[in-house]
């Protein structure tokens, strides 16, 4: 397969301005764009069916079970997302592209079985007065989703971006199309389309993998029997997920800022507005993290370890070493830059740019302070993504951890001292993880002789 990194190096390689802004928009879209189109294709149906949809509560109902579904799914196969790339990763290597399908499909089976019963239990006793249709859709919502996420870090894993974000366009395109045409069956109608399109884009990614690495046979279960040295990606997930959510979990739950909107789902007006215009600003960032990790980062790493791999002079491989530090500090740098750029923009013009989405400049201040720890997030990320390619599992959970911790501290906290305070629980979260990430990455880097060559993990 063409990795995304020849094809970054490629469209930056014409020494203009025009073409690194290019090699950069390029790594925006495909790096960015599942999400944002998920994010817009939501609000979109969710704007087209006002005055059509009555009353107009189900369409809040229906954003809201699809934000739960999304959280919910992400933290429970975030462990299983991550080591079950990593075994891919290892057969690809040994070239054992065959063991891809099977061992797919056996784990799915193990990963769904349970989630299909613990799902359906819920739906049973905390929804009730809702309809059979659905409860039938949010399980199959939520089974949907795990196999979602799973395909789409697996080809994301794979460098498979720009295939990912074609089948992303076409499945929430069908989400929109399916959606629309069902509106007048109410929320039910709104929650089938968005199941149509989730099934559309399992079907895609599957299609892909399948075409990828034919199989010979259909389920394998080899994949248990080699992550005894990778159990340390499972907590690193989950916990990673977790930090992700944990905040808007406290507000949407806490009594002061929290409604319930259907069973025991709860959403926050106060916070889940500016959280999401938050993340939207991650643009740039995320166009920054994937082009500097993949162009630099990975072509200095593949450089290292080839040296080490061939026998290569001890000088040598340590102005490999340098190289690498270079460029995970440029990375870091740029993403600081590029990100602290668009929060000085969005200070700048939220009361332009907010009034113009008809949402009220009063959350102008918070907008900037979930900003500000989104922008820590993406630090977080590029840590923890270097770590994951030095093998480093250990320090992936402590940092994880410590980023569940500290969000879920800083948001308690944040709401009893009161509105004027909201995001900046998120925002200290980020930075205590931050604080706690970028050490333990100078540390690794600066040991990598030594742990390459004397330690074994």
């Amino acid at each position: 397969m063409a990795g995304i990194g020849f094809e970054l190096r490629r469209l930056s390689q014409s020494q203009t301005y025009f073409g690194l802004l290019r090699a950069y928009a390029y790594a925006g879209i495909v790096s960015s764009g599942p999400w944002v189109l998920s994010i817009a294709a939501i609000l979109m149906l969710g704007m087209l069916s006002i005055g059509l949809v009555i009353p107009s509560v189900q369409i809040t109902r229906f954003q809201v079970s699809v934000t739960w579904l999304i959280a919910l799914s992400l933290i429970y196969t975030g462990g299983f997302q991550l080591i079950y790339t990593r075994y891919v990763a290892d057969r690809l290597f040994e070239r054992r592209p065959d063991c891809v399908v099977p061992n797919l499909t056996g784990a799915l089976l193990v990963l769904l079985l349970p989630a299909s019963v613990m799902v359906s239990i819920a739906m049973l006793v905390w929804f009730p007065g809702t309809s059979a249709a659905y409860r039938l859709l949010m399980i199959t919502g939520f089974v949907l989703l795990c196999m979602v996420w799973v395909l789409t870090v697996l080809l994301s894993g794979l460098k498979q971006f720009r295939a990912v974000l074609l089948i992303y366009l076409l499945g929430y395109g069908s989400v929109l199309l399916v959606a629309l045409w069902w509106r007048p069956y109410g929320m039910e109608g709104l929650l089938g389309g968005f199941v149509v399109g989730q099934l559309v884009l399992v079907l895609g990614m599957a299609r892909l993998v399948w075409q990828e690495y034919p199989p010979t046979r259909l389920v394998g279960m080899d994949f248990f029997r080699h992550q005894q040295n990778r159990l340390w990606l499972i907590p690193a997930g989950i916990l990673f997920n977790a930090g992700v959510w944990v905040d808007k979990f406290i507000f949407w739950l806490s009594p002061g800022t929290g409604d319930r909107i259907i069973g025991v789902l709860y959403s926050s007006v106060i916070y889940d507005t500016p959280t999401f215009l938050a993340y939207l600003t991650i643009v740039p960032g995320m166009a920054v993290f994937l082009f500097r990790m993949e162009v630099d980062f990975v072509h200095a790493y593949d450089r290292y370890f080839n040296l080490v791999r061939s026998g290569g002079t001890l000088p040598a491989i340590e102005e490999q070493r340098r190289e690498m530090v270079i460029a995970a500090r440029h990375g870091i740098r740029d993403i600081l830059g590029t990100q602290g750029l668009t929060l000085l923009v969005l200070i700048a013009f939220a009361r332009v740019i907010l009034p113009a989405l008809g949402i009220s400049v009063l959350y102008s201040g918070q907008l900037a302070i979930i900003s500000l720890g989104v922008m820590l997030q993406l630090l977080v990320m590029a840590a923890l993504n270097i770590l994951f390619y030095l093998d480093d599992l250990r320090e992936t959970v402590v940092i994880t951890a410590v980023m569940l911790v500290a969000n879920a501290v800083c948001s308690w906290i944040s709401i009893a001292l009161g509105p004027y305070f909201y995001g900046y629980g998120f925002a200290c979260g980020m930075l205590i993880a931050t604080v706690v990430a970028l050490p333990l990455v100078n540390r690794r880097l600066s040991r990598l002789n030594y742990e390459t060559f004397m330690h074994t993990r």
